[in-house]
């Protein structure tokens, strides 16, 4: 009796796992036929990193801070001042990770929001942020379009979509995650999905679908079905590049022999280890990988609300800031929640190191 009441408690467990929205939905047999024609790194079942473009970077992690992975108080959060912008001006505001709002030609952009409390599937459990925006999705302006570079829950969360929903005209995807909206139900018209290289034009403003080298999946099933992806933004005044999550590889060189210099770049910076080094870029290499693609300025993401790895909290901006100032490239380090205009002269406050 006890062993048949334990069986199907585990059972049920596991049916309560499977039918959690929160994983999404997976490509179906016509999906995959798409995507292959769409898609020279798709094999017709999953998405790979070409061979051609695999370098090894660099091989040591050498960590700086001495602090713990979350910090031992509460982190200064801004409130954000976001209006209307002149179409060739551009403006920036960070949410922490890799929550950014992009104002450029006058459009409002969301990259990876991901408001809610814990990195999971379920909120009772998994990695909790230990910093928390200071405005909520209601009180955000109309958004043009929220852009999801891949499927992992630190970037791709179900409660934050249905949220947006109603807040915006579009979402942009990287292949495969549409159908975790569809299966979130949010509306087809509303889906837009990119193969790596293919474009969208929204009013003046190019978006582009651009390689990484990282991984997607959300459950038990179905690694690798869905595609991962970095960004690239262009008009007539500005050209902008977005990492998203990926490790050091040749795909950056490929990005810049095709769009040329960036005067921004949002650089991923944490949640490294040696075990995920073809995962995530060290801070270092995400600088390098900056100076390949030719950017003016760049700023950290990745770090700044989660926990997701062994090194301390600030770690990564305090190595990627030391190491741009050795290779003379700008740095933007903004508060979280604080805007900031490209505009404005490029100043650097290491504002992290006062606190532990």
């Amino acid at each position: 009796m006890k062993k048949a009441t334990i069986a199907l408690g585990a059972l049920a467990a596991i049916a309560l796992v499977l039918g959690s929205g929160d994983f999404g939905g997976l490509p179906n047999t016509s999906d995959r036929k798409s995507y292959r024609k769409r898609c020279h790194h798709y094999n017709g079942r999953r998405f790979v990193y070409p061979e051609k473009w695999e370098i090894p970077g660099l091989a040591e992690d050498v960590r700086k801070s001495v602090n713990g992975t979350s910090p031992s108080g509460e982190l200064p959060v801004y409130v954000p001042f976001i209006t209307e912008t002149d179409v060739e001006k551009i403006s920036v505001t960070w949410f922490g990770h890799s929550s950014l709002l992009l104002q450029m030609h006058g459009l409002v952009l969301l990259f990876d929001p991901m408001l809610s409390e814990r990195s999971s599937p379920f909120q009772w459990i998994g990695p909790r942020r230990f910093s928390r925006p200071s405005v909520r999705i209601k009180d955000l302006p109309h958004i043009d379009a929220v852009l999801f570079s891949h499927d992992h829950y630190d970037h791709l969360d179900r409660q934050t979509v249905r949220q947006l929903c109603s807040k915006t005209d579009r979402f942009i995807v990287s292949l495969g995650v549409e159908k975790h909206l569809e299966r979130w139900n949010v509306p087809s018209e509303k889906i837009i999905s990119l193969a790596w290289w293919e474009s969208l034009n929204i009013g003046g403003l190019d978006i582009i679908c651009t390689p990484s080298r990282h991984f997607s999946g959300r459950g038990l099933f179905g690694q690798n079905s869905t595609q991962w992806c970095s960004w690239v933004l262009r008009d007539g005044y500005h050209s902008v590049f977005n990492s998203c999550d990926g490790s050091f590889g040749a795909h950056f060189d490929a990005i810049h022999k095709r769009f040329g210099g960036f005067d921004l770049a949002f650089m991923e910076c944490g949640q490294y280890n040696r075990n995920w080094h073809y995962s995530h870029l060290y801070p270092e290499e995400s600088v390098m990988a900056a100076e390949i693609i030719g950017a003016k300025r760049v700023m950290p993401i990745h770090w700044g609300a989660f926990s997701l790895s062994n090194h301390g909290w600030d770690d990564g901006p305090e190595r990627f800031a030391d190491e741009a100032e050795k290779r003379g490239i700008s740095v933007i380090a903004p508060h979280i929640c604080e805007t900031f205009d490209l505009d404005a002269p490029p100043v650097l406050t290491r504002w992290w190191k006062a606190y532990k």
